[in-house]
């Protein structure tokens, strides 16, 4: 069997590094069945662009805050033949927000994936949350370390408990002599306290030392040592601040022949001397919100006598005699019990005594069987087949329709453009593209489902949409929040977008008020049509005005316009055409999807084999470049894809999602292929998570969509645009389906 570890790794100094050497010799040198040796490498992360001599074991580093090294990485995995991948996972050692660059990396695995958590938070944010939740999802098996890990994973983050396995943290087979360990470090007079690992605010040192002053009136040989450098992070944000606090309070105690502060990362030979040295190791941490500690494995693994405030992992390790509990802050109980035990030494060689026992369980030889055992397990059938199936799309699966954070966006002028993150953002007032969005959402709402409160919203839109019209025909865009004008002609983009949902509400008006004043917007807009220069002005109202010929189908003045304007769509095709680039530009931008689109909308109308040519032609050339490996890849807006060159990945929105949607939904509608329906519904997982990034752009609490995902991760603002961009997918999901199902009983 071989396994791929990815992970920090030594020399990098970092508890989770340790812990990954650790599990990797413990695995690789267990005998597996028949003789077979078992062997692996490691995947290492690098942080702030810091790099390091690897040992040969480390075959591939990832530079933390680089996208592109993680998919480098998950390339080389895929193709160095490893059985099983074994991912350490902690928020703070992967790049993007929350850890976000990790999930395209395991996305894009191709073998089964086993995780280790060491971090679990009861309290996450919406994105610590919704990532852990897709490392999950697309584990074979999740490793935890305590009890209360298992609960949080499958109280809060939903993770069936089948899927998680209870193995704890292990701690090195090294064993030394405590008599001569004190007497190499010169302690043999000495009643010696011991915390490690690394420091910052959050451990809690100085509880342990406001206690000893007590202690030392009784015990004058105590002497209590810090052993650790100050954590990476706490170093570069704050400096060695927290130190020097320490050491103030230490002397203003009058402290100094007490305590000791070694400012060391030591090696684990040096460390548990250190810990068979101690005759209490202490673990004073300020809060309970820690699911694992390997500093304290290590104390109990050697039979230490520890002492701890009780958080999460302390409380249950140290439970049946194992250790004993003092209370946050609590450095009277400390001192009290520091003394007690100092007193009473046959009670802290019981306390030993109980922690050497349990030591012998957690070594790492044990350990790396149990997770030889698991990498075997997860090999099998069951799990592979669970892994595959959970990534396939359920069709059934859609949440609620629902119209509320619409309705927390709309006010009696309009729908507001921007939010922060729930929250309308009333500095950016309104904008036109955004009401003829929501026009047509609304309209399509209530043709589909009846929803009466899409029907109450329609006169708010089309309103605003009345306002903005010039004496010319053309639209102002943008409105501020006190209603003033703050442009005199918008771009043709919003002008295509509004004689779209002019033209839908034409076609499919409630009532004939609506019909009338969108007939009236609708045709003092017309004389400006052929003036438009924006291909993708001209293909926005390409499929305004086929929808409005659907219903007036006699028009020819109209229908001779339908044609000019798509020949000029057709003609840019032509002049960009060429060998592997059957597109209408030099390179894939922005709403790629309405290019195709609008072709299809007037092919149906002009009944223009050509055109309906071109427009699948140019669709199956964008289907290549977006939607492989069974999801939707967007061109990002960052620098799109220039012909010959690299296509960007982020900065993708979802207007883009929306235009895949609408276009595969109009190519089923014309061509009746079946596999059209699977491309929409692909497209439309790409709001739910079937993305680069592995994320939800959906918000199930607030009923809203993110406003697309940069490199960093989710942008978690939820305009009008990406909300209302979701919505009509979501609506023409279910016109989609509803139709084929009518297909089918019709041939029955």
């Amino acid at each position: 069997m071989k396994i791929a570890y990815i992970a920090t790794y030594p020399p990098r100094e970092c508890g989770i590094g340790t812990f990954t050497n650790n599990l990797f010799k413990s695995m690789l040198t267990d005998k597996a069945p028949k003789g077979q040796k078992h062997d692996g490498f490691v995947v290492a992360l690098n942080d702030n662009e810091l790099t390091y001599k690897y040992p040969e074991e480390v075959k591939v580093t990832i530079r933390q805050d680089h996208q592109e090294d993680y998919l480098k990485a998950v390339k080389y995995i895929n193709l160095s033949g490893a059985d099983v991948c074994i991912l350490q996972h902690e928020f703070g050692i992967f790049g993007g927000q929350n850890g976000v660059y990790i999930l395209p990396l395991l996305h894009r695995l191709e073998i089964p994936l086993i995780v280790t958590l060491h971090t679990i938070l009861k309290t996450p944010s919406y994105n610590e949350k919704a990532v852990l939740k897709e490392i999950c999802k697309m584990a074979g098996k999740i490793v935890v370390m305590s009890h209360k890990a298992i609960e949080f994973l499958v109280g809060i983050y939903d993770v069936p408990k089948e899927k998680i396995a209870l193995i704890e943290h292990g701690v090195p087979d090294i064993r030394f002599n405590p008599e001569k360990s004190k007497k190499e470090f010169k302690l043999e007079s000495k009643k010696v306290l011991l915390t490690f690992g690394f420091i910052g605010r959050s451990k809690g040192i100085e509880t342990v030392i406001k206690a000893l002053p007590e202690v030392v009136k009784k015990h004058p040989e105590i002497i209590y040592i810090v052993l650790g450098k100050t954590h990476p992070n706490v170093l570069r944000h704050s400096g060695e601040e927290y130190r020097i606090f320490l050491l103030r309070m230490v002397k203003s105690l009058y402290l100094e022949d007490h305590v000791i502060f070694l400012n060391e990362f030591i090696d684990e030979q040096d460390l548990f001397k250190y810990l068979y040295a101690c005759d209490i190791y202490i673990t004073p941490y300020l809060n309970e919100a820690q699911i694992t500690s390997g500093t304290l494995s290590y104390a109990v693994g050697v039979g230490a006598a520890v002492l701890s405030t009780p958080y999460w992992h302390a409380a249950e390790l140290l439970a049946k005699g194992r250790g004993r509990l003092f209370d946050f802050n609590d450095s009277d109980n400390l001192a009290k019990i520091l003394i007690e035990l100092f007193d009473n030494p046959e009670e802290l060689k019981k306390l030993k005594n109980k922690a050497g026992e349990y030591g012998k369980k957690i070594t790492w030889p044990k350990t790396g069987e149990k997770y030889v055992a698991l990498a075997e397990e997860i090999m099998k059938d069951e799990y592979s087949a669970a892994i595959q199936k959970e990534t396939e799309p359920d069709l059934l699966i859609l949440p609620p329709f629902s119209l509320a954070h619409i309705n927390r966006l709309t006010d009696d002028t309009g729908i507001i453009q921007h939010a922060k993150f729930g929250i309308p953002n009333l500095k950016e007032g309104y904008c036109l593209d955004d009401n003829s969005r929501a026009l047509l959402m609304v309209l399509m709402a209530y043709k589909q489902i009846k929803d009466m409160r899409a029907l109450e919203l329609s006169p708010i839109y089309l309103s605003y949409i009345h306002y903005m019209q010039n004496a010319n025909g053309t639209f102002r865009n943008f409105l501020s929040f006190n209603r003033n004008f703050l442009d005199e002609i918008g771009s043709e983009d919003s002008f295509g977008r509004t004689i779209w949902a002019l033209g839908y509400l034409l076609g499919n008006a409630p009532n004939d008020a609506y019909y009338q004043t969108g007939k009236l917007v609708f045709f003092n807009a017309a004389p400006n049509f052929e003036k438009l220069k924006s291909i993708r002005g001209i293909a926005n109202t390409m499929i305004g005005i086929s929808y409005y010929l659907r219903s007036n189908p006699s028009d020819d003045s109209m229908t001779e316009r339908l044609r000019n304007l798509a020949n000029v769509l057709m003609k840019h095709y032509n002049e960009n055409q060429a060998t592997d680039w059957n597109w209408f530009e030099s390179l894939l931008a922005y709403d790629n999807g309405i290019l195709p689109l609008a072709l299809l909308h007037s092919a149906r109308v002009l009944n223009d084999p050509k055109i309906t040519e071109t427009a699948i032609e140019s669709m199956n050339f964008l289907t290549t470049h977006t939607l492989k490996d069974n999801y939707l890849s967007i061109i990002g807006n960052e620098k799109w894809y220039k012909k010959e060159g690299e296509r960007s990945v982020f900065a993708q929105q979802p207007i883009d999602a929306m235009a895949m949607v609408l276009m595969y939904h109009q190519a089923y509608f014309v061509t009746k292929d079946k596999d059209y329906l699977n491309k929409l519904y692909t497209s439309f997982l790409w709001f739910l998570g079937e993305n680069d990034l592995r994320m939800s752009l959906y918000d199930f609490e607030t009923k809203g969509c993110c406003d697309g995902f940069e490199s960093y991760g989710v942008n978690r603002n939820q305009g009008a645009e990406s909300s209302l961009a979701y919505l009509i997918s979501h609506l023409t999901v279910l016109q989609a389906y509803e139709e084929f199902h009518r297909s089918d009983l019709k041939l029955v």
